[in-house]
């Protein structure tokens, strides 16, 4: 991976039920710390972040779920930002049916590498597709989160070590419309590390409202190291442990702007780690940038 370095220093209050139950969901709302979205208060993300499909709209429902929380850096450990930026290397696995279901094409993948590069452009990071496989094979085809089916397809297919992005699409199980680990968990189980996407979630793919390619950028936030905007609710402590970022009751799902916790500030709706659809999410903030490249430094950088 070419790096630059730097001395540098994504509420349901408002949502209605039948929203909710309309809403494709991220894995990681339900509370774990992988990049999936989970809501428990203290740990909603797995080692592996997940967007869920199965409580939202169109039959899909934004919550990602997360098997355990991010490791914050360890207090007397350097937490210096050794790269802020740089182009991270990415291996596509493209797994199929055994009838061929599933099996997304090179335009739609090089367009979602392309959403990236425009997710992400403002923060210095930058993709490259290195390669893509494919494989067929039913059981990893309809994997859910933390399943056999899952470990062993990443333990077959996985590339690189933890500064490579290994990205893998799936007819993902449990409603979800993906996952993600966290920088945290790569050491303790390098061959679990990546993103795992609904394949019918990339650019043209037919998950609408979540078929432009975000649910990739968010999940790759989690892999970054970022927690949704709405982890801890309105406490005043702990959160996202990003200070430019307004607590947030619950997830947003409607790209309505409203203030869920009251003399906090605006929700960030049209934030990346939120979960509105994709049409309504353009941007991280200065503070998960920064957050970014810490987490990736510590946790990742030449590991």
């Amino acid at each position: 991976m070419r790096v630059r370095r730097a001395l540098v220093a994504l509420t349901i209050g408002a949502v209605s039920a039948a929203a909710a139950a309309a809403t494709p969901a991220r894995a990681d709302d339900q509370g774990s710390s992988t990049g999936c979205e989970w809501e428990a208060q203290g740990a909603e993300d797995f080692s592996a972040v997940a967007r869920l499909a199965s409580a939202g709209k169109n039959g899909y429902s934004k919550k990602d779920t997360a098997a355990e929380e991010i490791k914050e850096i360890p207090a007397g450990q350097s937490a210096a930002v050794k790269v802020a930026g740089g182009a991270i290397q990415v291996y596509m696995h493209v797994i199929t049916s055994s009838t061929g279901a599933g099996n997304v094409t090179d335009a739609q993948i090089a367009n979602q590498i392309a959403v990236l590069n425009d997710g992400f452009g403002a923060t210095g990071w930058t993709y490259n597709l290195v390669s893509t496989d494919r494989t067929a094979n039913n059981s990893w085809f309809a994997m859910g989160h933390g399943s056999a089916a899952e470990a062993q397809a990443k333990a077959a297919l996985r590339k690189g070590s933890a500064d490579d992005l290994n990205l893998y699409t799936a007819n993902l199980g449990g409603g979800l419309l993906g996952w993600a680990t966290f920088p945290s968990s790569y050491a303790g189980n390098p061959s679990s590390d990546g993103v795992v996407l609904l394949h019918s979630s990339l650019p043209g793919g037919s998950a609408a409202p979540y078929n432009l390619g975000d649910t990739a950028t968010h999940e790759v936030g989690h892999w970054l190291g970022l927690y949704h905007t709405f982890q801890g609710g309105c406490a005043k402590r702990g959160g996202d442990f990003v200070d430019d970022t307004p607590p947030e009751k619950s997830p947003a799902y409607d790209c309505v702007a409203r203030d869920s916790c009251r003399g906090g500030g605006v929700d960030l709706i049209h934030n990346y780690m939120d979960y509105t659809d994709d049409a309504c999410i353009d941007h991280f903030t200065a503070g998960q940038d920064a957050r970014m490249d810490e987490q990736f430094s510590f946790y990742r950088f030449g590991k």
